[in-house]
């Protein structure tokens, strides 16, 4: 005010007013004198004053009553000219504030008086603003009437009035609040404010307020009362009042002046009372309108919207909601909830419009939306606010892509609710036809299935510029351009988006600005968002909870919303722009979710941009879910889906790139569109920037990148400059985000293979690339992601796609041999474990069966030994490991580079590995050994074996050192933590253990079905025992023994028994295999001779060594056992191959070098002790290398001689052992099978006369202990041996031609044995003589083969006495020949004669009954006599019988009282019986002279009896006598023999035969030594029965022959009646010469009965009857005498 208290401006005012009151005077002069004198009273009053007061101004103040009334009183003459003259003097009085209260008051109410005539009416309002804006003087009444007064002029008929009016009610209405202000300014440090209170507090009375400030808070209420339509309290006089105007009234008060409402208490109370309820209830009609709805429908009419008001209301609630939120929280969750609902389809477009832009009010300001969360969302029964308007405004957005032209016509096109349709409908045809012309520029718009919606240039970013909340002068709602909300609601979105995670991250600690966040992705410097990224991390961690918790729910409540909304309005997007603001938002959004660990959202976003990359068809499939299940549904791309990006794509969308598709779409190639591209770079652009926040969505992000690396890299290389950069950047990453890159990509991976498997396209190696850079560029921290990488790769390598995997096995090795050749630190000498962590993959490839992988391995093996083979160190292992991991399967090739490398490490690094590592070697070498398919390599591999045993030989000292140094660490930790040392061959010392390893590897090669390989390995296993075992320590023997040799042993015995017998047609290739090799099993059969021969030439040449060690005979029944079973097993190269191994043992045979062995079986020499010696001169000088304990052991021996050692074991337990071993095995291989068919072993001679020939060695040393049983037992094993048949093809070889009668090998061996056996007996003790009886068993079973060869079990033999009948040999049945037992027997039956001929006294002899068994025996061939395979047996028989009987018989009379004969009797007349009258007939070509001799024996038995036996009747059982007699009885009558031809006939009756029984019987029954009337009753008894018999004959042939006729009767009974005739003629003579004392006279009646029936016969027709009638009837010659008593009556 210094402008108007200033000296020069008081005197102009003074000047001022006395011309004012002049010219009011003078105005006034006519018509008004009262106002002319005032006016001039006036003037004196001023004069007076100016001169009586210093200070004027105040002065003029205090008097202003005065000095104004003569101005009032002008203006109350209502004359126009006069008025204005006053109020223009009393605006000048008031701008220089010297009004008083009492003076303005007089002025209000005169100002009231001119405004109800209508006076000057603008004047006045003018007036009106300076009095109040001036000064602060008008108070209550008085301000309230100016304020009414100015209300009051608003609403004239004059237009300008009016709009002055309104103009000056908003200044005045601010001026009443600005003194509030002021006066609370005024008042601040006086008093202390009352606290502004939140919430609901009791109202205060107005009293308490200052007096500026109940002014404003009457003129509130009193606005507040007008536009609810209700009396003012305080603006009285009003007379009239728009809704309208209040409600702008009431936004710009509370716009301007939120402290007002804040900071007392009482306005809070209005706000809360009066404001939000008067909001609420004019908004209902805007609630309840839908739009298109009828009428009728409702009881009452709807009120429809009111643009006006309801435009006023949003701005209202606009400020409430930024003002005053903290005061009005549950009433702005209403106002929330309505703007809301006011985005709703239903309602007018021009509400939707203004909703909208109230809405964009609220989203650019962030903080506030955060207290929207942090007031509703967050609490738990509340409204989501925050969440339905991002919801809403998403809705909001699809619905407008739903308007269809139809739907929004409603019946009043003109009114306010359906303005918008003309528009729709009109503004719908406009692009199309910008759209079709063809060279004009498209506008850019949303397109969205035919739906065409323009983008408008609304708003500037980030400000909510409002084009219908600021229409205040329309009354009609006004037409909303197609596409304006639309636009507004996209900058919702996209401001939304902005602002939140603006705030976020500036919260979290960014220092980035929203340009930097908005600048393009291909303008962004790379580093810059790396090093904020980093940073962000590094504030991340001290952030506040509870901050974050309301971050987190913001997103939370947002994105569902969000990101429909933008993945909408980028699929329609047609605007290059427009795109880059959308993926702008949803690229923000995604890093925003991933700095807060948001996963789902984050994902979301991420596939929302990754679909955007894609063209349709893929987005299906490739991003389907985040885990992206990619095999499960593949899309067919035609040639016009691929075009289908919307329905007017032609239009707009280009496409700028074309490529391959992956490998699932089917056809086709990928379309790429410029959105696709752009979003591809937003894609790029988010990877590479915000690549530490993506975690697990680096899948989604990578399996896009691939479809695009695959469509577009030749079109675009800015786009593949990008990705490349994307990996190399990742060495920037945290250890985590790596990881989860890491993670993505192997996931990508698998997709791929999944893709791959069944489908022959190229695969995507994309992700293995991307996997192999990745690993490249983190070389230096390798160690975190080494596993994971390595691991997936390894996957990746055993897919059966091969292109895929030959990149994973090239990307694995690559890593590989990049990590051994990086520079770590430490280097990798001094990181054991970081060495092995690089190898191990290399070995976990080995699981792997493909060859490829493997061949790419083994190079890559090949490459490290070449370049880092002197410092593998620890590594060795798994190289070696990778070696010895190739399998037999795995192809020749494969196995050749595998064993290229192992004859590296043999010949070049031996030396330089840790000595640890020679047991893998070895391992290794025997596992190449063992694989088949190159036999060349098995071989080669034993000589590698070979080598490194000479090597371990030449460095034995070093290396047992080391090993020793070594195992005493280990001993030491295994301690420590208390367990035992686990390791093979443990407790060996280590150097032992390295031999026994390798032994046992050559072991196991000598069972490999490959017979070349077991040969060669056997060899080279028993050289190197030979050549170096003497390096061992002593107790090692034991095992190499026990683990090594004996299961060896095991192993070959098993293969050999389940071998198989099928005959192998070549050895591959032209080779043409011998016979003797020709199957599986025969082949086996040739290891088992080595290994047995090889095992048993070590017991014999290292005895010395082994018989110390304690269980020395357990090994010794264990070699046993294995001879046994090699014996017993169904191979004859086997057996007798076992055999020679038991005599070598037993050393019977003394060890030959291999090169002598000679193939017979070796000659039994028992007394010559045998030399052992080591195999060669050499191995001996060298074990004494050793240190000096072997030397000691050894030191009894001279060095230079091998030690001599007798053959006998002196430990008689082992021979026993070998004697049970013997037995069994001779008991088994001579036991005849069950079953017979053609596979029925059987074995051969030449082994049964080796197992026979080894006891009588044997039993020289057991003989002291031999017992009966043992005896049995061998007599089993011989009766089995000689029963066994031969094979039909190798009898010609064995038997003897038939004529010979020579014994076979086995046979002499058998008979041999029985006779040490005897010999040994002869001489042995009492006790031994025992045995005779059963050796004379033994020996006449034997006899027995001669007629009955021995049955061997079922088998089918042929005989080969046969050969005499059946000469077509060749087409026998049999396989088997029964060998030809005749000599045998033979020969036995002479030893048993001998024999007897030397015992028969024995006591044991006579009690065993040995006689009757002989007879018993010998009566088997004399029974069969002419039955005997051979006729030379029976003639033995019988001579053998002969002399028996003659020394026998003797000892039989001796012993007769003792009854040990009495069963011998009967038996000896059987024999006798059967072989006199035996069953079998002579053969047909026997000549005369043949039957005579044998016709002469037969008498020479009978001689027997009559020398021998009936002399001694009185010692004879008398039963044996009765059945000699009837034996005789039947001699002495002519058998029959219907063979005989007739001129033979006289010699084939055996007439000698017959004549010698008679002769004997009538001797014996004639005799005059009759002792016993029972005797003769016997003889007697004899002939009645002969002559009765004669008697019956005779007379049926003279009846047959009567009735027979002319025919001639049977051969047989002219031959028997001859027979008889012959008998009757030789009874007759032998009776003439018995004394005729001791004929019977009844005999002689009954010979003369004969006579009658004799004559009768002379009528028969046949000459050979006749001729031996008259035979028989010469004799009764001597009967005729004639009858003495009538001769001498006659005389007398």
């Amino acid at each position: 005010m210094s402008g108007t208290s200033s000296p020069e401006a008081v005197k102009k005012l003074l000047e001022n007013m006395q011309g004012d009151l002049r010219g009011l005077s003078l105005e006034c002069r006519k018509k008004f004198p009262p106002v002319k004198e005032a006016a001039e009273s006036g003037i004196i009053k001023v004069k007076t004053i100016a001169a009586r007061n210093s200070d004027i101004l105040a002065a003029l103040k205090e008097n202003s009553s005065e000095v104004v009334q003569p101005f009032l009183m002008g203006c109350g003459t209502k004359e126009p000219k006069i008025t204005q003259l006053c109020l223009a003097a009393i605006q000048r009085l008031m701008s220089h504030e010297v009004v008083s209260e009492a003076a303005a008051g007089n002025i209000i109410n005169m100002l009231w008086q001119l405004m109800e005539n209508s006076l000057e009416e603008l004047k006045l309002l003018q007036t009106v603003l300076v009095l109040l804006t001036t000064n602060t003087v008008v108070h209550d009444e008085a301000l309230s009437k100016a304020i009414v007064l100015c209300f009051r002029l608003h609403f004239t008929k004059d237009n300008i009035t009016n709009n002055t009016a309104a103009a000056t009610v908003r200044q005045v209405v601010t001026v009443v609040f600005e003194r509030v202000v002021a006066e609370d300014e005024r008042y601040k440090d006086a008093t202390e404010q009352p606290v502004a209170v939140q919430g609901n507090s009791n109202r205060r009375s107005v009293s308490t307020l200052k007096p500026c400030a109940k002014d404003a808070y009457m003129l509130f209420q009193d606005l507040c009362q007008l536009v609810n339509a209700d009396a003012p309290y305080w603006l009285v006089g009003m007379t009239e009042m728009t809704r309208t105007f209040g409600l702008e009234l009431l936004e710009s008060v509370l716009n301007d002046f939120p402290q007002v409402f804040l900071q007392h208490q009482e306005f809070s109370f209005l706000l809360k009372e009066r404001v939000c309820p008067l909001v609420i209830k004019l908004f209902s009609p805007n609630i309840k309108f839908r739009q298109g709805s009828s009428t009728s429908s409702s009881p009452a009419p709807v009120e429809k919207p009111y643009f006006p008001i309801c435009m006023r209301l949003l701005r209202v609630v606009s400020v409430l909601i930024k003002q005053f939120y903290s005061l009005l929280v549950t009433e702005c969750e209403i106002f929330l909830s309505l703007l809301v609902k006011f985005l709703d389809a239903d309602k007018p477009q021009w509400l939707r419009a203004v909703a909208v832009e109230s809405i964009h009010r609220l989203c650019v300001q962030p903080q506030l939306l955060r207290s929207f969360c942090q007031s509703y969302d967050m609490k738990q029964h509340s409204t989501k606010v925050f969440r339905d308007i991002v919801n809403a405004l998403g809705s909001f957005i699809q619905s407008l892509f739903l308007v269809t032209s139809t739907g929004n016509t409603s019946a009043t096109p003109n009114q306010a609710g359906g303005s918008a349709s003309g528009s729709t409908g009109s503004a719908q045809a406009t692009p199309g036809v910008l759209g079709m012309g063809g060279g004009a520029t498209v506008l850019p718009a949303f397109e969205y299935r035919g739906t065409w919606i323009p983008i408008l240039n609304v708003t500037v970013q980030g400000s909510a510029k409002a084009t219908y909340l600021e229409m205040l002068d329309k009354v009609e709602p006004p037409t909303i351009p197609e596409g304006y909300a639309m636009s507004v609601a996209f900058h919702c979105l996209l401001d939304l988006v902005r602002g939140i995670t603006t705030m976020i991250e500036g919260e979290l600690g960014e220092a980035e600005t929203v340009s930097q966040i908005t600048t393009e992705a291909t303008s962004s410097p790379a580093q810059s968002s790396e090093q904020q990224d980093l940073q962000s991390l590094s504030d991340q961690s001290d952030k506040d909870l509870v901050s974050r918790a309301v971050w987190e729910e913001m997103v939370n409540a947002c994105w569902c919303g969000l990101l429909a909304a933008l993945s909408l309005l980028l699929d329609a997007s047609t605007d290059e722009a427009a795109t880059e603001n959308i993926l702008k938002a949803e690229l923000t959004m995604a890093a925003l979710c991933g700095r807060l660990g948001l996963v789902t959202s984050r994902d979301a976003f991420i596939t929302a941009i990754c679909k955007g990359s894609l063209p349709p068809h893929y987005a299906l499939t490739v991003l389907n879910s985040t885990t992206a299940a990619l095999s499960s549904k593949s899309y067919s791309i035609q040639g016009q889906n691929v075009q289908m990006i919307s329905p007017s794509s032609e239009s707009h969308q280009q496409v700028v790139a074309v490529g391959q598709p992956l490998a699932l779409q089917p056809q086709g190639t990928v379309m790429l569109t410029s959105k696709n591209i752009q979003c591809m770079r937003t894609l790029l652009n988010l990877a590479h920037c915000h690549g530490a926040v993506l975690g697990t969505s680096w899948q989604l992000v990578l399996a896009t990148l691939q479809v695009l690396t695959t469509a577009v890299m030749t079109d675009l290389p800015v786009i593949s400059n990008i990705l490349s950069r994307l990996f190399e950047s990742s060495q920037y990453l945290d250890d985590v985000s790596l990881h989860h890159l890491i993670n993505a990509l192997c996931s990508l991976s698998l997709e791929a293979m999944d893709m791959a498997y069944g489908n022959n396209k190229e695969p995507s190696l994309f992700a293995v690339a991307k996997l192999l850079e990745t690993g490249l560029v983190n070389m230096h921290r390798i160690e975190i992601l080494w596993r994971p990488l390595t691991g997936h790769l390894l996957e990746v390598c055993q897919h059966p796609n091969s292109r895929m995997r030959e990149w994973g096995a090239e990307a694995l090795t690559s890593l590989i041999k990049a990590g051994l050749t990086f520079n770590h630190d430490p280097p990798l000498s001094q990181n054991q474990r970081l060495q092995l962590l690089l190898l191990n993959p290399l070995k976990e490839l080995s699981n792997i069966s493909h060859p490829d992988i493997r061949i790419k391995q083994l190079e890559c093996v090949l490459q490290i030994l070449q370049s880092q083979g002197d410092s593998l160190g620890p590594g060795w292992p798994l190289v070696l490991g990778v070696m010895g991991a190739i399998r037999s399967d795995q192809g020749e090739s494969l196995i050749r580079t595998a064993f290229q490398c192992l004859q590296l490490v043999v010949t070049d690094f031996l030396p330089t590995m840790p000595c640890t590592c020679l047991q893998i070697v070895v391992e290794v070498a025997g596992s190449f050994g063992l694989h088949n398919q190159e036999l060349n390599i098995s071989l080669t591999s034993i000589g590698l074996l070979w080598n490194i045993s000479d090597y371990f030989f030449q460095r034995g000292e070093i290396i047992e050192k080391e090993l020793n140094k070594e195992e005493a660490v280990l001993q030491k930790q295994a301690e420590e933590k208390g367990v035992m040392l686990h390791r093979p061959f443990h407790p060996a010392p280590p150097f032992d253990c390295l031999w026994l390893c390798l032994y046992a590897k050559l072991g196991e090669l000598c069972v490999d079905p490959r017979p070349a390989v077991r040969k060669s390995a056997g060899q080279t296993l028993f050289s190197t025992i030979a050549a170096h075992g003497t390096l061992l320590q002593h107790s090692t023997w034991h095992t190499v023994i026990w683990k090594v040799l004996f299961h060896l042993l095991d192993r070959v015995r098993e293969s050999s028994t389940t071998a198989d017998k099928e005959k192998i047609e070549s050895g591959g290739g032209n080779i043409l295999i011998h016979h003797s090799r020709d199957t599986a099993e025969k082949q086996w059969a040739e290891t088992w001779v080595l290994t047995l021969a090889g095992v048993a030439r070590i017991f014999n040449t290292r005895r010395y060594l082994l018989q110390p060690l304690g269980d020395f005979s357990q090994a010794w029944d264990v070699l046993l056992d294995h001879i046994q079973s090699a014996a017993l097993s169904k191979n004859n190269e086997v057996s007798l191959a076992a055999l020679k191994s038991f005599q070598e043992i037993l050393q019977i045979v003394s060890p030959v070098r291999d090169s002598e062995k000679p193939d017979t079986p070796p000659t039994i020499n028992v007394s010559v002790p045998v030399v052992v010696g080591t195999t060669t001169a050499t191995s001996l000088g060298r074990s004494f290398m050793r240190t000096d304990s072997i030397g000691e052991r050894i030191g009894r021996y001279n060095g230079s001689e091998p030690p001599v050692v007798t053959d006998e074991i002196e430990d008689l337990n082992l021979w026993w052992a070998a004697w049970n071993s013997w037995y069994r095995i001779g008991s088994e291989s001579t036991k005849p099978p069950i079953t017979c068919d053609k596979l029925t072993f059987i074995p051969s001679q030449p082994f049964l006369t080796a197992l026979i020939q080894i006891f009588p060695a044997l039993y020289q040393h057991i003989k002291t202990g031999f017992s009966m049983d043992d005896l049995q037992k061998l007599g089993v094993i011989l009766h089995g041996a000689v029963s066994v048949p031969i094979s039909s093809d190798a009898s010609p070889f064995i038997l003897p031609s038939y004529t010979e009668a020579v014994l076979t090998s086995l046979q002499e061996a058998v008979l041999t044995a029985l006779d040490v056996l005897q010999k040994a007996i002869c001489v042995g003790s009492e006790n031994m003589q025992i045995m005779y009886p059963a050796i004379f068993d033994q020996l006449l079973a034997f006899v027995e083969f001669s007629c009955k060869p021995p049955q061997y079990g079922q088998l089918e033999t042929k005989h080969i006495a046969n050969a005499k009948y059946n000469q077509i040999q060749l087409f026998a049945p049999a396989e088997w020949v029964a060998l030809n037992y005749v000599p045998f027997a033979e020969r036995s039956l002479e030893v048993v004669v001998d024999l007897y001929q030397k015992t028969a006294c024995h006591k044991a002899v006579v009690n065993e009954k040995v006689l009757q068994n002989i007879i018993k025996t010998l009566r088997i061939p004399l029974s069969l006599k002419y039955s005997c395979p051979s006729e030379s047996t029976w003639k033995l028989a019988v001579s053998s019988l002969l002399k028996v009987l003659s020394i026998g018989l003797p000892v039989a009379r001796q012993h007769a009282s003792s009854g040990k004969f009495d069963s011998m009797w009967p038996e000896l007349a059987n024999t006798f019986e059967d072989f006199l009258f035996t069953k079998s007939t002579p053969p047909d070509n026997l000549s005369i002279q043949e039957f005579q001799k044998n016709e002469s024996i037969d008498v020479e038995v009978v001689q027997l009896i009559s020398t021998e036996i009936l002399p001694y009747a009185n010692f004879i059982p008398k039963e044996f006598v009765g059945q000699i007699m009837t034996m005789l009885n039947k001699g002495s009558i002519h058998s029959q023999s219907s063979s005989f031809t007739e001129a033979e006939i006289d010699i084939r009756m055996r007439e000698e035969f017959s004549k010698v029984c008679f002769e004997t019987l009538l001797q014996f029954s004639f005799s005059n030594k009759v002792t016993t009337p029972q005797e003769g009753y016997i003889s007697r008894m004899a002939l009645s029965v002969l002559l009765k018999r004669s008697q019956d004959v005779l007379h049926r042939y003279i009846e047959d022959e009567r009735l027979s006729g002319k025919c001639p009767l049977p051969r047989q009974q002219v031959t028997e009646i001859i027979f008889v005739l012959k008998a009757v003629s030789t009874l007759i003579d032998s009776l003439k010469k018995t004394q005729p004392e001791n004929v019977d006279a009844n005999t002689w009646a009954q010979v003369i009965a004969l006579y009658p029936t004799l004559v009768e016969c002379i009528t028969c027709s046949s000459s050979e009857v006749c001729s031996a009638l008259k035979e028989a009837l010469v004799p009764f010659k001597d009967f005729m005498h004639p009858p003495a008593s009538k001769v001498q009556n006659g005389e007398s």
